[in-house]
């Protein structure tokens, strides 16, 4: 019951955690929030790359980070995505016809993110690479880092990931999306007229599709003021748009610090369920195979835990879970075994000490 009540809590989609910023144009989210588009950006679908850029005013509620932005779209889901990690930049996109986790492929740019500090944006892409600046000035050129059309492309989602929780905690002030790569006058010019006016001088050169000043100040509309009409919603409770269900091992896999701490949380949060039903099964039930019905039972209730997480936005539902979660079972047995074994030779030594010689 402790088991099923920690990897379900609270039991429902909590409220959108999506405000209103007071004095000035802008959102804030929260741990639970996420902005996304009714309909989707139109592009070139096409596999040869193609410019593409985003200028992003945001302001960071922590040093933790989550997903910025994302793109979105059935066919292929790991389009380009923009997410702060502690206090990095990283960039990842991906090819839907590659298996495993080498579809993906990520850029990480430092110290971009300071708790508190506004920061602006531009991340543009073309032939050579794709380039990132802050705040007007050029911080790298990723020349191996390239994007297809259809990467900036799709449903539009803000503040979350498309496809499992993954929220950014902050203030977002001011979007733009081109379909044409911004050279370096352009970017320093852009990023002047939104520091001085509120938004970007664009030309219409510069293909502008996307342009979302969130000056409405109320509401849960924000009006797209570029030639497209993907406007963006702010829905009445936290939802993942298209949220995974039992998502593959080899897809949850990274090389990061939370990925690790979970996998440790999860393997010790169910030590104390074997150790409890062995023992249950050992001395009350007195069955002969006690560690193998305890470890069908640590399964069991993992793969009811993660079957029911598909149905809460604020929970992931994944298959690397159902493997950590029946190893602790099984360390819980174990110990179990082990503490029995200590007992029963040292009620053995006492028996032997009390009987004469």
């Amino acid at each position: 019951l402790v088991s099923l009540t920690l990897g379900l809590w609270p039991f429902h989609a909590p409220k959108n955690e999506v405000t209103w910023l007071r004095d000035q144009n802008g959102l804030r989210l929260g741990d639970h929030g996420t902005v996304m588009s009714a309909g989707a950006l139109d592009g070139q679908e096409s596999g040869v790359p193609q410019p593409c850029s985003i200028e992003l005013s945001l302001q960071p509620a922590d040093d933790y980070g989550g997903t910025v932005l994302t793109f979105y779209a059935p066919d292929n889901p790991i389009r380009l995505s923009v997410h702060q990690s502690l206090t990095d930049l990283m960039l990842q996109s991906g090819r839907p016809d590659s298996p495993g986790p080498a579809r993906k492929q990520r850029i990480y740019f430092n110290d971009v993110f300071r708790q508190g500090r506004q920061v602006f944006l531009t991340i543009t892409t073309g032939l050579q690479g794709t380039s990132v600046y802050l705040n007007g000035t050029l911080l790298k050129t990723a020349r191996g880092f390239r994007l297809a059309s259809a990467d900036c492309t799709g449903r539009l989602i803000v503040g979350d990931g498309a496809r499992q929780q993954d929220t950014w905690p902050g203030q977002l002030r001011g979007l733009a999306i081109y379909f044409s790569e911004l050279a370096a006058p352009t970017v320093l010019r852009h990023y002047e007229a939104w520091t001085q006016k509120g938004q970007a001088d664009a030309d219409q050169n510069e293909q502008m599709v996307g342009l979302y000043l969130f000056d409405e100040r109320a509401g849960h509309i924000v009006h797209n003021h570029a030639h497209s009409r993907a406007d963006l919603f702010i829905p009445d409770t936290y939802t993942v748009l298209d949220e995974i269900f039992l998502e593959p091992f080899w897809d949850e896999f990274e090389m990061s610090w939370s990925y690790w701490k979970n996998i440790l949380k999860n393997i010790v949060g169910f030590v104390p369920l074997g150790l409890c039903f062995c023992a249950y099964f050992s001395m009350v039930h007195k069955s002969k195979r006690a560690g193998l019905v305890t470890v069908i039972i640590g399964f069991a209730v993992s793969l009811t835990i993660e079957v029911l997480q598909g149905y809460l936005p604020s929970r992931d539902s994944g298959t690397t879970d159902l493997f950590t979660n029946t190893l602790g079972t099984w360390l819980g047995v174990v110990l179990f075994s082990a503490v029995r074994t200590q007992w029963d030779l040292r009620s053995r030594i006492q028996e032997a000490d009390r009987s004469p010689d």
